[in-house]
């Protein structure tokens, strides 16, 4: 397994678990983990949510993508007190994951897909 891993924030349960279930069918060997919606169901992220998911991700370097504004503020927060090294990605989030995990599990190097990524990104 390779020691990049994917993280995944997003305001919504229903949208994160959509995101999961397509990484799930083209990068099974990928390690990945995800957070959608607040701990009590709701619509929202928390800072103690992304930094369980960022916890509970054994590769020690990672690709963080995110759905809305808040949930990139939780995630620079949990970047400024984790021993991992997080990249932020601008992207469009179903595009970026999956085009991320996709190389990945092709056995990419991470040059190559912050190059690919780097085409998506929002610059808006």
């Amino acid at each position: 397994m390779s020691n990049l891993g994917i993280i995944l924030v997003s305001h919504s349960k229903n949208l994160a678990q959509g995101i999961a279930d397509l990484i799930a069918e083209v990068a099974k060997d990928v390690a990945f983990t995800y957070v959608g919606g607040t701990e009590d169901g709701g619509i929202g992220t928390s800072f103690d949510q992304v930094q369980d998911i960022v916890d509970a991700n054994p590769a020690h370097e990672l690709l963080a993508f995110y759905d809305l504004g808040s949930a990139r503020l939780n995630l620079e927060m949990v970047t400024d007190f984790s021993d991992k090294v997080i990249h932020i990605q601008n992207v469009p989030v179903v595009e970026g994951t999956y085009t991320a995990a996709a190389l990945l599990q092709a056995s990419a190097d991470k040059d190559t897909i912050l190059s690919q990524l780097a085409e998506l990104e929002i610059t808006k």
